[in-house]
């Protein structure tokens, strides 16, 4: 498992947005440090409406993790209120949208992948998920505390990333995350070749 790393909220580096409405804290840009990236984690708090970038060939999907709310829309293609939290919205980041706050500030969870490079999946979870050791993603607790098979264990607001990409019909040893409370709730952010 090591090349599962752990990471906590906190902890990430911070990114305030040009136009003032909001921040960044970036988990993984893959390959490091290249603007054209394969793929993309964040966690982003929306302070104000405003512009959501356009991200020409790239796939985008945005979870909402806490807050009152977002309304995405890009007439006639978007118009999508992220309202409960866990719930991912996947759409294509050729689209700039405008993004409203019908309840504050929220704080939601971002994947980007370049189309042709690799995909993501983005499933959240109240049980206990598979995941393979080969897998290119990142595991993000929302709310409750899961456990790794090692037994390190992980709340809300950590996670565990890992870069290495694997083919999408390749498999691995796969692994049990296991959910040690009741109100739990997990992200999982598969990403493929």
């Amino acid at each position: 498992m090591t090349s599962w790393q752990h990471f906590s909220f906190e902890n990430l580096p911070v990114s305030p947005w040009r136009n003032g409405g909001g921040e960044t804290r970036e988990i993984l840009s893959w390959p490091p440090g290249e603007a054209d990236f394969d793929w993309r984690a964040s966690i982003a708090t929306i302070a104000q409406d405003g512009p959501f970038s356009a991200f020409p060939g790239v796939d985008r999907s945005i979870t909402l993790l806490s807050g009152g709310g977002v309304h995405l829309l890009c007439e006639p293609e978007i118009n999508h209120h992220l309202s409960e939290a866990g719930t991912p919205f996947a759409f294509s980041g050729d689209i700039a949208l405008n993004a409203s706050l019908p309840g504050g500030t929220t704080t939601d969870f971002n994947i980007m992948t370049r189309r042709n490079r690799c995909s993501a999946q983005v499933i959240s979870t109240a049980k206990s998920p598979c995941v393979s050791l080969n897998d290119g993603g990142v595991l993000y607790a929302i709310r409750g505390t899961w456990q790794w098979p090692d037994g390190r264990q992980f709340g809300g607001g950590e996670g565990f990333f890992n870069a290495a990409l694997a083919d999408a019909h390749h498999g691995g040893e796969s692994v049990e995350i296991t959910a040690l409370s009741d109100n739990g709730l997990l992200l999982w952010a598969k990403i493929t070749r």
